[in-house]
């Protein structure tokens, strides 16, 4: 594997002096054009700021930050166990649950490049421009789960959630169900633009019934949300006289916030309405009725961002690697009835 790069080659290959090399790399006192030189061929020669001192500090342990919108969602939750269970005793974890917010998540980024930490797990909704910048610019090690540009050079987790969409239509329709509304996530979030691809293909691929009146985008991927979304989605359809008897959900918080709503207005799940979610998180199988949903594998995808991120720590030179995860159908009582 050979020797790894030092600040001192980093300083030759950028053509600075060590000490400019140093204040570039920890943010202290170095011109935007000057960090992003240094920072450049550090990630060129593949060259990792000294943990030592660091570890030191925390009694021998490496500091790796697992950065995602909400830490309130389940399916992190999951994630997170699968990356404590795969680093082990000798990393410590620090969650940050940026809000949604992209700037934190870049703010995030930058912080780490500063010496905040030994490297970074992260599952961002909106991958913006700005955060495509920071990682790029960053020299610790990083693993994103989720879409990521390719051009952007750093290990990756993936799984297709439009095939997701296409997996719960297809169930509805083997079942018999014509009339498919959908509940979206907001969709300037990666999830919410795949699963309104998927979901449209779905639709033309079975030549159902498509109208705007169908479609509901949610503000947000919580119950609430889906509370919020789904009686408009009823108002729009049963009170019109058009009613549906199938809803897609882009998640599975959504999903019970759809039963809910349908519910209060007297609908039986699912012998009026079916009902799907996405993630199948532990609430899918604990809810009442079970909701089928589609499992995007959210412990595996954490348990290989892990492994990739201690590969990463072994030898930081190795190319870029991405690994897709298939999505898997798991059929409840929420679409089928308890009997089935």
């Amino acid at each position: 594997m050979g020797t790894k790069p030092t600040l001192h080659e980093v300083a030759a290959t950028a053509g600075v002096s060590l000490a400019s090399a140093s204040r570039a790399l920890t943010g202290r006192s170095a011109s935007p054009e000057m960090v992003r030189k240094v920072r450049t061929a550090a990630k060129r020669i593949g060259y990792l700021p000294d943990a030592t001192a660091r570890s030191l500090r925390l009694g021998g342990h490496r500091q790796v930050v697992f950065a995602v919108d909400d830490i309130g969602n389940p399916n992190y939750v999951q994630m997170l166990r699968a990356i404590e269970a795969e680093l082990g005793e000798t990393t410590r974890i620090s969650v940050s649950s940026t809000g949604r917010r992209p700037d934190q998540t870049v703010e995030l980024v930058r912080m780490l490049s500063m010496g905040a930490g030994d490297g970074l797990i992260i599952s961002p909704l909106r991958v913006t421009p700005a955060l495509r910048q920071a990682i790029a610019d960053t020299v610790v090690p990083v693993v994103v789960i989720g879409t990521l540009h390719s051009d952007l050079g750093v290990d990756n987790v993936f799984v297709d959630s439009s095939v997701a969409v296409g997996m719960v239509v297809d169930h509805l329709v083997e079942i018999g169900r014509t009339r498919i509304g959908v509940i979206n996530g907001p969709g300037n979030t990666n999830p919410g633009a795949a699963r309104r691809a998927g979901f449209a293909a779905a639709v033309e691929r079975h030549a159902l019934v498509r109208t705007e009146a169908l479609q509901i985008t949610a503000a947000d991927f919580t119950v609430g949300a889906g509370v919020d979304a789904a009686e408009h989605l009823l108002a729009a359809t049963l009170d019109s006289g058009i009613p549906i008897d199938a809803i897609v959900c882009a998640n599975d918080l959504i999903a019970i916030g759809a039963i809910s709503a349908a519910r209060r207005r007297g609908l039986r799940v699912p012998d009026d309405l079916a009902v799907t979610g996405i993630d199948d998180t532990e609430l899918a199988a604990l809810y009442s009725p079970p909701l089928t949903s589609v499992s995007l594998q959210s412990e595996r995808r954490g348990g290989i961002a892990a492994r990739m991120l201690s590969e990463r720590f072994a030898d930081p030179s190795r190319p870029p690697r991405r690994e897709t995860v298939d999505a898997t159908l798991v059929i409840r009582a929420s679409t089928i009835g308890e009997a089935a």
